[in-house]
């Protein structure tokens, strides 16, 4: 095989990659919407994340991955339930008020609380001015998207839909920098199962407290919901995943992290064209602001960084991403 095939091969993976990333988590917030039509939020989440991450545990174990450890666990329960089960959680539950379009922009601004909890924390680095340009562009879209409708019209966001997102998207931030420092002697494969696995029983709990077992018949759940349920399974939790594990491995970290202001493009779209999400002037002003925010902050910390190659891979899949909350 020529040096040339061999690029040109590497070329369409990357590619492709990109496109799981972009395209695949983005419709994450669509599929979470078909699936809690006809199921309970939390148990759909719980059976999501059971079922992928006894997967993907199974399959690291198979490809020779050890065996996890009690620190293993300890460690990924900590992080899995911070950003799996409550920050997923709150995105699955807000979508029963919240069209999954602003969801997905809510999410969006995570690298700003990311940053905000890595400068307060001890021997915390202190963000540049151009962070605090992007901090600023970013809390000043989430006042046009969920603020006071005396100051931008009749809005159509639940507030308690909003405030619940606003919670999730600080524990995934508290986790993804607990991630960071945390020490784990088994594969990220591994490591990201037991997240899975960890918030699975999160989530089952908070199923338990809300009631869902009492209201929930088999019977009722839809195809579609049902089929949901499988994409998120597969391509939001596994194949998305890998897609990014693939890339931090050959691309920079900054390339890599850009799925942090493209999915919630995507989602407004897909939310629009096939859920009859409307997308109006104020959305679209939020959307543009909030994005451009989290693009100056991702950018100015990842040009940085060293080549992902030389990173280790992160912990939370599916989520799943990286350093920064993924949707789904």
């Amino acid at each position: 095989m020529t040096p040339a095939t061999v690029a040109k091969r590497n070329r369409t993976r990357v590619l492709l990659a990109f496109a799981a990333v972009y395209v695949v988590w983005g419709s994450t917030y669509l599929f979470i919407k078909y699936a809690i039509e006809t199921m309970p939020p939390f148990m759909m989440g719980a059976a999501r994340f059971l079922v992928a991450g006894a997967m993907l545990y199974a399959l690291a174990r198979f490809r020779g991955a050890p065996r996890a450890t009690a620190r293993d666990w300890r460690s990924a329960a900590i992080t899995g339930i911070l950003m799996l089960g409550v920050g997923n959680g709150a995105v699955v539950w807000s979508e029963l008020t919240v069209p999954s379009g602003v969801v997905a922009l809510i999410v969006s601004t995570v690298p700003i609380w990311v940053v905000l909890i890595d400068w307060l924390r001890p021997r915390g680095v202190r963000p540049k001015l151009s962070t605090f340009v992007g901090l600023a562009l970013g809390l000043i879209g989430m006042v046009i998207l969920i603020g006071p409708k005396a100051i931008i019209g009749q809005g159509h966001v639940n507030e308690l839909g909003a405030l619940a997102l606003t919670i999730g998207s600080l524990s995934w931030a508290i986790g993804t920098v607990l991630s960071k420092g945390s020490k784990r002697s088994g594969s990220p494969l591994v490591y990201s199962g037991l997240q899975m696995l960890s918030a699975s029983g999160a989530m089952a709990l908070m199923s338990i407290v809300a009631g869902e077992p009492g209201r929930f018949s088999l019977s009722d759940v839809s195809l579609q919901s049902a089929l949901s349920l499988v994409y998120l399974i597969l391509f939001g939790s596994i194949i998305g995943y890998t897609a990014y594990i693939y890339l931090l491995n050959v691309v920079s970290a900054a390339k890599a992290s850009t799925y942090a202001y493209v999915n919630p493009v995507i989602a407004v779209v897909l939310g629009w064209a096939f859920a009859s999400e409307p997308i109006g002037v104020r959305t679209l002003v939020a959307a543009t602001v909030i994005l451009a925010g989290v693009a100056i902050i991702t950018m100015r910390h990842s040009s940085s960084e060293p080549a992902s190659g030389a990173r280790p891979a992160p912990t939370n899949p599916g989520n799943g991403h990286g350093g920064v909350k993924r949707a789904a």
